[in-house]
Parts: structure tokens; C-alpha cells; sequence
């Protein structure tokens, strides 16, 4: 696998240099300050480029180009804006760039209730709390029939929760769920909120499908034609939130998406974190299953308070939780060697260590959440040791 570091520009508190000497190949980057929906500007991919060359790197991968609202409830301006998409494509392909991460979630991406969740020996690590978030959905953003959703036991729960809740526990809620994309100036207040959630009244699952599948109708054969793989993120966490439907979250979601568009370069991104929030997600045998639609991999592990859907957890390090990452690189490495033999270009699969928690000075740096520089270098140390194992002669599993 290609090794790749996620940088969010010149802002990022861990520089491209760290991410060198973490042992990243290339980094995974956007225009964050471009509004979504609108072309990015050629100067500002060169300049991108250069900024990351600078530091000793390539600009591999991009992660994302958003994915307007508009597009996703087909409304608005919402042609004009998959017209854009396809353009952005185009001059990133003339600048060099091969692979495209992007996401479908309505709304949210993805969300935690919690940033800086304190574990057992003292990391901090972002926390997805189901009775929290019911709290906050029922209590605080007071959602219509939100309490239709839960379970009796899990509102009765949520009310005695947030009648105990701090007014500082409140505000952090509403600004952690309410956050946006990772590394964009977007984000909702409680009243922003509510009115986009508004704007999805008459979009069900399967209009949501359709929606998606219309938008890769577009989109992959721009991306088929001018070189570029295009990989969706699953849903984070992989069920419906606010009353929104969700769908990426499964095998099925996934096999839907492949079947309906079926052009090579209209793929996955592997979230072992994401996907793996689901105890019916098998992440070793997804990797084999979607094997050569992979274009891009998040390593990353949860461990889930139960096993059931919903549930709570808290993203764990990189080794543990409910995944068993050394099935899920074995499957990689198996699927890179067949690529090779096949003599596709695309043989090696980028990867990067997703999340980590913050430990050491990691504490004091105050870098975006889920994006520690020492607790990644950690990640991706002992994800390059499985994989230099399993690709040791002995093994063979390397080609």
C-alpha cells in the first residue's frame, strides 16, 4: 500500500515535514477554503501542489471534493454544481492527481458527540455517546418527533441525561454534532440546523439511492475518461441520524452504488472505522468482497459498548477494537498483488492511518480533532509493520 498522511493546508497544526517523518509517502489534502459547489480555481490546485512539495511530499490523494446539499436533495442549484464537480475533476487530473474521495452523508458528515474523550490511560480520543446524542436530538436541537426514533428505554435515558447535564456540556453537544466536514469553515448552529433538516422533508432512503446513483452517472465517466478514481466514504457512524437516511452503511449499500454505475473508476473508500461501528460489518470480508472497487483505505479501530445497531463507542488505537486489522491488510496485500499481475496502473492502494488518539504532546498541540500527529505516527507504524510482515517472503502475500 501507498502510505498517505491527511494535511489540512498551511491551518494544520501538523505540518507536511511531520508527516515525512512519520513515514508518509504522500498526503491526502483539499481546498477547504474553496465553497462547495463552486470549480477549484487552477492556481489554487498548483498552489496546493507546491505547498506540500515544499514540505518533502506529493499531493496524492484529495479528501474531498464536497458534495453540495443541493446535489443530494437534486434542488437548487444542484445541476450547476455536478457540472463543477466534473470540471474539478478535469483540472485535477491535468495537475497530476488520480484518486478522489468523496462522501454522501445528508448534512453531517461525520459525527461525534464527544472530541476529546478521555480514556483509560489518559489519551484523548472522539466518542460517539448514544444517549447523548438522543439528548441532544430530543432535548436540545428539540427535532419534531425526534422521540419517535428511540426506543422507550433510550429516551427515558436521554431526559435523565440532559436534566443532569452542565450548560458547558450543552453548548460543546450542539458545537461537536453540529461541526461539518473536518477541516472546513462550515458548520450549523442549532436554528441552521434544523432548517437543512427541513430541506430533506420527502427524501427517503430510496430517493436518497437514486440521488446518489444520478450524481455517479454524471460523475464516473468524466472520472473514467480523464484518469481518476472515485471512492465514496462510508457513513459515520453507519446509521441514521436526525431522522436523515443513510446509505453507505452496509455491503448491500455499497454492492447498490457498484451495481447501478458499474465503470471501474466509480469505487470505494475502505473506512474499517467508519463501516466497523456496525457489528454486522465484516471489514476483513468486505475488503475481499469489493476488492478490486478499492481505490482508497482508512485504517482505522472502534470498539462499540454493544453490539448493536445503534450502539455507542469510542474510536480505539489503531491495534484494537472490534476489526481485525491483520485480516483486513492480508486481504489488501492479496488484492495488490493481483492488480500488479494484472498490470493495472492502479496497483498499489493509498492508504492512510485514519484518526488517532492523542497521546504524548499531543496534548498540548491542539491539532484537529482525530488528527494528532504522534498518535498517527503510532497508527501508521504498526500498520506498516503487518503489512512489511505479510509481505515478508515467508508470506508472500506482497507478489
Amino acid at each position: 500500500m501507498r502510505h498517505t498522511w491527511r494535511w489540512f493546508g498551511p491551518i494544520d497544526k501538523v505540518s507536511v515535514r511531520d508527516a515525512a517523518q512519520a513515514g508518509a509517502e504522500g498526503i491526502v489534502s483539499a481546498l477547504h477554503h474553496i465553497a462547495t459547489g463552486e470549480v477549484w480555481p487552477e492556481d489554487e490546485i498548483a498552489k496546493r501542489h507546491d505547498e506540500i512539495r515544499a514540505g518533502g511530499l506529493v499531493w496524492d490523494v484529495v479528501e474531498s471534493i464536497p458534495v453540495s446539499e443541493d446535489i443530494k436533495t437534486q434542488t437548487g442549484d444542484w445541476k450547476r454544481h455536478i457540472a463543477n464537480w466534473q470540471e474539478t475533476l478535469r483540472r485535477l487530473s491535468a495537475s497530476g492527481i488520480r484518486t478522489v474521495c468523496y462522501n454522501f452523508m445528508p448534512i453531517l458528515d461525520w459525527t461525534r458527540t464527544d472530541l476529546r474523550w478521555e480514556t483509560g490511560h489518559g489519551a484523548k480520543a472522539m466518542r460517539f455517546d448514544l444517549v447523548d446524542f438522543a439528548a441532544f436530538d430530543i432535548h436540545i436541537l428539540k427535532r419534531p418527533q425526534a422521540a419517535a426514533d428511540y426506543p422507550d428505554w433510550l429516551t427515558d435515558e436521554a431526559a435523565r441525561r440532559f436534566h443532569g447535564m452542565l450548560d458547558a456540556k450543552i453548548v460543546a453537544l450542539g458545537k461537536n454534532i453540529g461541526a461539518g466536514l473536518p477541516g472546513s469553515a462550515d458548520g450549523y448552529t442549532l436554528e441552521q440546523l434544523l432548517e437543512k433538516l427541513r430541506s430533506y422533508r420527502g427524501i427517503n432512503r430510496e430517493r436518497l439511492q437514486q440521488n446518489l446513483v444520478d450524481f455517479l452517472s454524471d460523475v464516473a465517466p468524466v472520472a473514467q475518461q480523464v484518469g481518476i478514481n472515485i471512492c465514496a466514504h462510508g457513513d459515520d457512524p453507519p446509521w441514521p441520524l436526525l431522522g436523515l437516511p443513510r446509505i453507505l452503511s452496509t455491503e448491500g449499500d455499497y454492492a447498490h452504488m457498484l451495481d447501478a454505475v458499474d465503470v471501474s473508476a466509480n469505487g470505494v473508500t475502505l473506512c474499517t472505522g467508519s463501516l466497523g461501528a456496525r457489528p454486522d460489518n465484516d471489514l476483513p470480508f468486505l475488503a475481499k468482497r469489493f476488492a478490486d472497487r478499492i481505490h482508497f483505505v482508512h485504517l482505522r479501530n472502534v470498539t462499540r459498548d454493544t453490539d448493536t445497531v445503534p450502539c455507542s463507542f469510542f474510536e480505539d488505537e489503531h491495534l484494537e477494537g472490534g476489526t481485525d486489522m491483520v485480516a483486513v491488510i492480508a486481504a489488501l496485500l492479496t488484492e495488490e498483488a493481483r492488480r500488479r499481475k494484472e498490470g493495472r496502473e492502479d496497483h498499489q492502494i493509498p492508504m492512510r492511518p485514519d484518526h488517532g488518539q492523542e497521546i504524548l504532546d499531543d496534548l498540548t498541540r491542539g491539532a484537529q480533532p482525530g488528527y494528532p500527529a504522534i498518535g498517527r505516527l503510532k497508527g501508521l507504524a504498526e500498520l506498516r509493520g503487518i503489512e512489511r510482515t505479510l509481505s515478508h517472503a515467508r508470506y508472500g502475500l506482497g507478489g
